[in-house]
């Protein structure tokens, strides 16, 4: 979990070069901008999100990611 708390900005990017990779490599899709564009889309929804929610002690920043049941706390 602290690994995510530190490097969740980096998720992203090495997410979306290793789908286009895989696309590239793999499955070899022909138009290479079409595999990036469904590269990059696929790791844009795949990746974690940053939400600023309010409690009643204040404003709290929560990670939340499709792969994870409870959500992070930032803060």
């Amino acid at each position: 979990m602290t690994f995510i708390k530190k490097f969740y900005r980096g998720i992203y990017p090495i997410l979306a070069i290793l789908l286009i990779l895989i696309f590239d490599k793999g499955i070899q899709i022909e138009p290479s901008w079409l595999g990036i564009a469904i590269a990059v889309a696929l790791a844009y929804f795949l990746s974690p999100r940053k939400k600023i929610i309010q409690t009643q002690t204040g404003e709290r920043t929560q990670l939340t990611w499709v792969f994870l049941k409870k959500p992070i706390f930032l803060d």
